[in-house]
């Protein structure tokens, strides 16, 4: 979930498709130009917004789109009711529904040449030839085997006078565009797999509520997650909850792994803590490849611990429910431009897998993703864990390391050559993985044997009195992880030129080493005071290092902040219940205002995500002309059969239009048709328990802080012992940018960002306008033409050709 640079692109052996700025993309609706899209496998949360996504794209171009019903079975048994036609209407109201409600069938007899030949009969005789599969390795090996076959199929047909030589000339040749639907996010060459994220969500949650019960009773609890040839699931989950172990196939425990996580079980009980919690993958093995079972694992603990363990299954449920934002939004971006593929191919292409890296929208060549995904299970199977591992990804790896250094910090302090004093504290609004952060930050520091001082309430508690910093320790921190908002408090205050001494004297009191300031862009703003304030005071002269955590995604330097995933699924969630409420009741439109000051991240990403019909955000200037265009598009489609409508209004979106002036024009000009309600979901926006992302993205971002600023303090050590340093570079806010966490001189983005309105000059999600834009219109009543499809193309998220693998 990050955006990838050109030069990250070129590391990964990744090319840019060169399109035409006059791309002419086919708009006539012959017999044989049509795209048929079907989902195959098991279900996966964010299909629907994939099927939606590649039906409104094909409509929109002109071309004729179609589903076909229950996967390989409806397009083996074929008719009306299998392969059917869509309208714009047909895949309304459907982002918000979980798995997929074109359905999902195991077919045997496309395994078979006869039922590929009656599979390719109804495509033939419904003039179809471009096809989008969404499923896992297997639905998308027999797309490929389909394609292979293909012409020969074709001459059978002819041959047999199943089909006319004229119908089988327009479906000369079939191209094949798949799409991943797998929670497990086991396939190569993609970085997340359409509903895996709902699937964490759904882990998570279970994590939580299992961790009160627990804590109730004193008891360990062992949790079966779904993986069984790819441990992802379990891995983030255990990154993200904190829990005590977990066990994945690609990394086998080591002989002796029962004892380990048993005395760190042990440790964990003697600091203070009630419950524990083991998170298991369905496939997980040892190193001899034996299947390691919750029943096994409970049994360790009752015979080392005696603790009362319980067993908990989630299985399906973690298919279930309602998608993510995250999967909506990326469903959305997959599907249009698998359907983009399509259209602009001339002539015959390779099947292609359309995937996401990063956060750019890749094509790579199909069958090499799935020949790779392969080899991992035959190296496992080979009990070749290491080569799995190396072939699963970089990040992957990563993950697991990252893992393995959470579960070894708990024991005794690793030695260091210097132990520093490192403060941390929150400014700004509260944010949804601030204390994840805290806490991954407190317990690595004292991991390699550092002190922690945590300050409370920002500047201000650092003003305040002494007893606002303390020293933090290993127990201070346990729970905080599921816990939203900023338990070290924060508020808003910006440094003043009248209070640095009194602040530069309180960093020389407590001996600081180095800072990390976890906030939104009065973090930014304090760094910068900092920074400009080591020429008179050299109490500030440590690394000061900012980690962005803002619902907003405002602050430069980072392409998410903590705290907007956590958000913007508030925001889309809040949006499900008011279009529950307006199919309950009469026809309605709601006009939901969202935060973010004048960023537009959360109105945009709620609006892609959600299926709004307009979206009003600061960084795309609107006249009143544009409103009304906008209205008028609005009572088309609700001439056209609408049921609900949705407008999402940025808070700071214009300094001359209102929230209720929108409420009011709607009202006026709805009369008879709908009727308009306002909702300003205001602070509910900051969420509660953060989602499975800002708390993963959290540790993360905490992990690499220690490390950056361990080495920045070693880095700048004079021969008296102290830091001290004025380098440009050991003030920095750390982000994600591209693939990788990154540090970024405050130097260095200060130019970057326009300081009146708090918001960088670049914003990567500004490129999804187009899309949503396009998804959101009906063909017959929105008088807008065919701009957005062109400007998708054109300016966002680029389309790129991927020769090799991205990281998983």
């Amino acid at each position: 979930m990050s955006s990838t640079t050109a030069d990250q692109l070129t590391c990964a052996g990744v090319k840019q498709i060169s399109f035409s700025k006059s791309l002419s993309l086919r708009a006539s609706e012959s017999s044989g130009d049509a795209v048929a899209v079907m989902t195959s496998g098991g279900d996966s949360q964010g299909m629907n917004a994939a099927l939606r996504a590649v039906v409104r794209t094909v409509m929109y171009n002109k071309m004729k789109a179609y589903v076909i019903r229950d996967g390989y079975r409806g397009l083996v048994e074929g008719g009306e009711s299998c392969i059917v036609k869509c309208e714009w209407f047909t895949v309304s109201n459907i982002l918000q529904v979980g798995g997929t409600v074109i359905g999902t069938a195991r077919c045997k007899e496309f395994m078979e040449r006869e039922g590929r030949l009656r599979a390719a009969e109804n495509l033939v005789k419904a003039g179809i030839n471009n096809l989008v599969v969404i499923g896992g390795d297997g639905s998308l090996t027999g797309a490929n085997l389909f394609k292979e076959e293909w012409k020969g199929l074709l001459k059978e047909l002819v041959q047999t006078g199943r089909v006319c030589e004229e119908e089988a000339d327009c479906c000369g040749y079939l191209n094949v565009v798949g799409l991943v639907g797998s929670i497990d996010n086991d396939m190569c060459g993609t970085d997340m797999t359409i509903g895996t994220d709902t699937a964490l969500h759904r882990i998570i949650e279970a994590i939580d509520c299992l961790t009160s019960t627990a804590a109730s009773h004193q008891r360990s609890f062992v949790l079966e997650v779904m993986g069984r040839h790819c441990g992802y699931l379990a891995l983030m989950a255990g990154i993200a909850a904190g829990v005590d172990w977990a066990l994945i196939p690609e990394k086998p425990s080591e002989p002796g792994w029962e004892e380990a996580m048993c005395k760190r079980m042990e440790y964990h009980r003697e600091l203070g803590r009630r419950m524990n919690i083991i998170v298991v993958a369905e496939g997980a093995v040892d190193t001899n490849n034996k299947k390691i079972t919750p029943q096994y694992v409970k049994e360790v603990i009752e015979s080392k611990l005696q603790h009362d363990t319980r067993i908990t299954i989630l299985g399906h449920i973690q298919r279930g429910g309602k998608p993510s934002a995250y999967d909506r939004c990326i469903g959305c971006r997959l599907g249009a431009a698998a359907a983009l593929v399509l259209l602009q191919a001339r002539g015959e292409i390779d099947p292609q897998l359309v995937a996401v890296q990063g956060n750019i929208i890749v094509e790579a060549p199909l069958m090499n993703c799935v020949k790779r995904t392969r080899a991992i299970d035959k190296a496992m199977e080979e009990c070749n864990f290491k080569k799995a591992l190396e072939l699963r990804s970089e990040s992957f790896t990563r993950n697991v390391a990252l893992r393995r250094r959470l579960e070894t910090s708990g024991g005794a302090v690793a030695p260091q050559s210097k132990h520093f004093r490192f403060a941390v504290m929150n400014i700004g609004a509260p944010a949804a993985g601030m204390n994840s952060a805290v806490r991954a930050f407190v317990r690595l520091m004292l991991y390699k044997g550092h002190v922690v001082l945590g300050v409370r309430e920002g500047i201000l508690g650092l003003l305040r009195d002494s007893d606002s910093i303390r020293e933090m320790t290993w127990e201070d921190v346990t729970g905080w992880s599921s816990k939203g908002g900023s338990i070290l408090g924060t508020n808003r205050y910006i440094l003043t030129k009248e209070a640095l001494p009194e602040v530069a004297a309180k960093f020389g009191e407590h001996h600081f080493d180095g800072l990390l300031i976890i906030g939104g862009f009065e973090a930014y703003d304090n760094l910068i005071m900092l920074q400009n304030a080591r020429e008179h005071y050299t109490a500030f002269r440590i690394p000061l290092l900012g980690i962005a955590a803002t619902i907003s995604n405002n602050v430069p330097g980072t392409d998410y902040s903590l705290g907007c995933d956590t958000a913007l699924n508030m925001i889309v969630n809040a949006c499900d219940i008011l279009r529950q409420s307006a199919y309950a009741s009469r026809k309605r439109v709601f006009v939901v205002e969202t935060m973010g000051g004048y960023c537009g991240y959360l109105a945009t990403m709620a609006s892609l995500a959600g299926g709004a019909d307009a979206t009003y955000i600061f960084e795309e200037k609107f006249s009143l002309s544009d409103i009304q265009k906008n209205v008028a598009g609005l009572v088309g489609k609700f001439q056209g059969g609408l049921e609900r409508g949705l407008v999402i209004w940025n808070e700071r979106c214009s300094v001359n239009f209102t929230t209720d002036f929108m409420v009011q024009l709607l009202a006026e000009e709805g009369k008879g048709m709908f009727i308009t309600r306002s909702n300003k979901l205001g602070h509910l926006q900051q969420g509660e328990a953060p989602s499975p992302y800002d708390r993963i993205l959290a540790v993360k971002y905490a992990a690499h802080a220690v490390d950056l600023l361990t080495q920045l303090a070693t880095k700048s050590l004079n021969g008296a012992g102290k830091v001290r340093t004025e380098a440009h570079d050991t003030v920095c806010m750390l982000g994600l940018q591209g693939v990788h966490i990154k540090p970024t001189p405050i130097q260095e983005l200060v130019g970057e960002t326009d300081m009146e309105h708090r918001i960088p000059r670049q914003q990567w999600w500004r490129s999804l306008s187009p899309l949503l834009k396009m998804l959101s219109q009906h063909t017959e009543h929105a008088k807008i033409g065919r701009q957005y499809l062109d400007e998708y193309v054109q300016a966002c998220p680029r389309l790129k050709r991927s020769d090799t693998f991205s990281e998983h």
